[in-house]
């Protein structure tokens, strides 16, 4: 079950980047379950990482590896996170890299490990090492799309999206894929995220340009409120256009930047489409916050809400579930009668409590739409922020409980 089509878009090459995707076994048979992407030398790389403090084995590895080289190889994994996993864990997310690095002659700490799936089991590397000689010969520049299927695990579909950009004459290419359907809570970026430019970015700033991207992107989504142990995502710059590097305070960054921005938003969206059990896709505005946290405190009270996320998967306009949760959430001096809330179109709440002009009927034929934005004006500022989740139905509570069987 998911939000809208969901359609993968025909992908742009980035030259510099090749991605080769196998069947190893690691949990299904005959499923794509080993994603390697090979990046050429000389390109930049960003990343960020979840902060849950029992991040796994592969996410240390990463940032460590991150910090010390330059990655030529991302070596993706589905069907066991390695989270959870203590020592053992650790090496075994190094023997998996060490693999690698010898079959492609490079240094093991060129090589960034991601995997996603059940916390608290061992790895298979058996599985993963006689896997990874398909992924290589599988290496070619167009696999994208193998790669969005490659990577997911409860997701029902896979997730992309890609932009060609002209920048003062100079054609610029961005693509790039995103996973998760569950466990979804911002932290850094939700779950597990790709991106590759050809632009050339030097990599102080490419971190910068990443850090902004997933803040109003992967850090604005949340389906249950769990913070996966497993979050990364990735930027790579390749340098292979014929644009000239792009530099901070130019005009250029900026077009860059926007069309960056709106490829990660678009990513992060698809994740909360595609929510475990989801039918609906609800955006949260909180508008005339004093602060942009103010803003987000309201936000994901009502985000987070059983009662109003159980409302909206059954398309009952109980517009005093969404008060209740805007009054609880830790808003200092509140002044009711100034808060004014809306299910689109359809002002629910004014001057304290029920909007005069407000009927049942209306706030019905909302509540039936599969996508609601519900948006509350706070009354006491200039900041705003955007959150985007989903509804809570029996289909998610199942998946949850039913994972490892």
């Amino acid at each position: 079950m998911a939000v809208g089509k969901g359609e993968l878009p025909e992908f742009q090459v980035i030259n510099g980047v090749r991605i080769g995707v196998a069947k190893a076994g690691i949990k299904y048979p005959d499923r794509k379950d080993l994603v390697v992407f090979e990046l050429a030398e000389g390109c930049t790389s960003a990343g960020v990482f979840t902060k849950n403090a029992f991040c796994a084995a592969p996410v240390v590895l990463s940032k460590q590896n991150l910090a010390s080289s330059s990655p030529r190889y991302l070596l993706i994994n589905t069907g066991n996170a390695n989270a959870g996993t203590g020592t053992q864990g650790m090496n075994d997310a190094l023997q998996c890299c060490q693999a690698l690095a010898e079959l492609t002659q490079v240094a093991h700490t060129t090589i960034l490990p991601f995997s996603t799936g059940v916390i608290g089991e061992t790895l298979p590397v058996n599985s993963i090492i006689k896997g990874l000689p398909d992924a290589l010969s599988a290496l070619n520049e167009a696999a994208w799309a193998d790669a969005a299927e490659g990577i997911m695990t409860t997701d029902t579909r896979p997730k992309g999206a890609s932009k060609v950009l002209d920048i003062a004459g100079h054609r610029i290419s961005i693509s790039g894929v995103s996973k998760g359907a569950g466990m979804i809570m911002p932290n850094m970026a939700t779950m597990l995220g790709f991106v590759a430019t050809d632009a050339k970015i030097e990599q102080g700033l490419l971190q910068e340009i990443l850090t902004d991207c997933a803040g109003l992107s992967f850090n604005r989504i949340t389906i249950d409120g769990d913070t996966s142990t497993n979050d990364s995502c990735i930027l790579v710059a390749t340098g292979k256009s014929d644009a000239p590097e792009l530099k901070r305070g130019t005009v250029e960054l900026a077009q860059f930047t926007t069309a960056l921005k709106a490829l990660f938003v678009e990513l992060a969206q698809a994740i909360v489409r595609d929510g475990e059990g989801a039918t609906k896709f609800v955006s949260v505005i909180v508008e005339s916050a004093k602060s942009q946290q103010e803003a987000l405190d309201v936000a994901y009270t009502v985000a987070h809400s059983p009662l109003v996320k159980t409302a909206l998967f059954a398309c009952d306009p109980n517009w005093g579930r969404i008060l209740a949760a805007v009054g609880r959430a830790g808003v200092n001096e509140l002044d009711l009668d100034a808060i004014i809330i809306h299910l689109d179109e359809v002002c629910i709440v004014s001057n304290g409590g029920r909007d005069a002009e407000y009927t049942e009927e209306k706030g019905q034929q909302v509540m039936n739409r599969e996508e609601i934005t519900i948006r509350i004006q706070l009354g006491r500022g200039r900041a705003s922020e955007t959150i985007w989740t989903t509804d809570l139905s029996r289909e998610y509570v199942t998946i949850n409980a039913e994972y490892r069987s």
